[in-house]
């Protein structure tokens, strides 16, 4: 055979990582091996293939071509070698990153991990952050199993599918001194308001349902985290806007109170994606159809 197929791997990861350094410490090699494997792909492909930049490496425009190419049959043998392991979560020890968004974090990691430990001890999550950049947290080069959140303008690399749908609602504290079981739009809009900063993805989903509905906020204050909400609406007269779900856990907290919105705010969606080479791995998709599980009841109860 005339080509190394054991280069393909290395020229997979100059590819999604854009810089020897990342693709080294990925394929665990030193960076001089891996710089000798890159002219030996050099020889063996015809082209520089990869050119320095003042930040990295870029591709030439035909190793752009045979990158998708590449990974696709690299994601064929691992589907044709894979999808014959045999996998028994009940017995099954590996460590898998995720990375959710805050919201995730918050209402679903926990049941997610309670499930694991009746029916998987020996599986452990080990989380990252997520971010606003698909590509910091790993799931593009493959290093992360798996993104939970919302998912917005994937690589082609990249398999996505739908969770489920979550809704929004307020909270105040229970004492308010002018909001009683229910809220107005014209009260919605006279109050002060805690924001949420992160995640990136569904603060804009808020931003995009209150300009549709036409209905102003005054944002006293953003905070970084929902524990951090709870605790500010307790002690103000201020007002949030929170996913329902979370809204359901504050509900127990004898200092709030839930209301619905004022008006229909609709849906935002809750997704996972994971790297093309996962489609057929048997712990990844165990994991994946766990996380649907979860999810789809954790939606049905808070619908």
């Amino acid at each position: 055979m005339r080509y190394d197929l054991n280069l393909l791997p290395i020229f997979v990861a100059l590819i999604e990582e854009r810089s020897v350094t990342r693709a080294a410490e990925r394929v665990g090699m030193t960076q001089p091996a891996l710089s000798n494997a890159l002219g030996r792909l050099r020889l063996m492909l015809q082209d520089q293939l990869f050119v320095r930049e003042r930040y990295g490496i870029q591709p030439t425009p035909i190793a752009l071509q045979l990158a998708p190419v590449i990974a696709e049959a690299l994601a064929m043998l691992d589907d044709a070698v894979l999808g014959q392991q045999d996998f028994n979560p009940a017995t099954a020890e590996r460590v898998l990153t995720i990375a959710p968004n805050g919201y995730v974090e918050f209402v679903l990691v926990p049941a997610i991990v309670a499930r694991l430990q009746e029916t998987a001890p020996g599986i452990r999550l080990q989380l990252t952050p997520y971010g606003n950049d698909l590509a910091e947290t790993g799931v593009i080069s493959g290093t992360t199993a798996l993104v939970l959140g919302r998912i917005v303008d994937p690589p082609d690399n990249l398999v996505v599918q739908h969770v489920m749908d979550e809704g929004l609602a307020c909270i105040v504290r229970a004492g308010h001194p002018d909001i009683g079981d229910s809220i107005t739009r014209e009260q919605f809009e006279a109050l002060k308001h805690v924001n949420v900063v992160p995640p990136g993805r569904m603060r804009a989903g808020l931003f995009q349902a209150l300009s549709q509905q036409q209905l102003r906020r005054d944002v006293a204050i953003s905070v970084t985290n929902f524990f951090a909400v709870a605790e500010m609406v307790a002690v103000t007269d201020y007002c949030a806007t929170l996913p329902k779900l979370i809204c359901r856990r504050l509900a127990h907290d004898p200092r709030l109170k839930v209301l619905p919105a004022p008006v229909d705010l609709g849906t935002f969606p809750v997704e996972m994606a994971w790297h093309v080479r996962y489609r057929h791995d048997p712990a990844h998709r165990w994991l994946r159809t766990l996380i649907g599980e979860v999810a789809g009841k954790l939606g049905a109860a808070g619908s």
